[in-house]
């Protein structure tokens, strides 16, 4: 801050060794550096509340964009539901054909015949039971 070097100190320590005297001194020295001391206190106290604003407005920035990206989600989570509603809704609905010459279906009428095996057990049964 100040670019104070020792002669400099050395010529201040003299001057005010004549100006106030040697019974005073030592008293004046203990309150300027108590004075000191509080400004510095004071300086790192500013110096700490102003840091603690800015990351308290970058916090709130934050909070800001958090909340609007979980509104946005919720917005897009809310459009994608009430399309898939409404795509469910048009898949349940019958659905009319284009074509009105579409062949119909013909059931298959094919009759399952009797193996050799099941015909010769019959007989045996039948013949056991006479």
């Amino acid at each position: 801050m100040f670019d104070v070097s020792f002669s400099e100190l050395m010529v201040i320590a003299v001057i005010a060794l004549l100006v106030i005297g040697p019974e005073k001194l030592p008293k004046v020295a203990r309150t300027v550096g108590a004075f000191t001391g509080r400004m510095q206190r004071y300086l790192a106290q500013i110096k700490e509340e102003v840091n603690r604003e800015m990351r308290f407005d970058e916090l709130q920035k934050l909070q800001q964009e958090i909340k609007q990206s979980v509104e946005n989600t919720q917005a897009n989570m809310h459009q994608q539901v009430t399309e898939l509603k409404t795509s469910l809704t048009d898949d349940t609905k019958p659905k009319k054909v284009a074509n009105s010459q579409s062949k119909p279906i013909k059931a298959s009428t094919s009759i399952v015949k009797p193996t050799k095996q099941k015909v010769e057990t019959t007989k045996r049964t039948k013949v056991a039971a006479k």
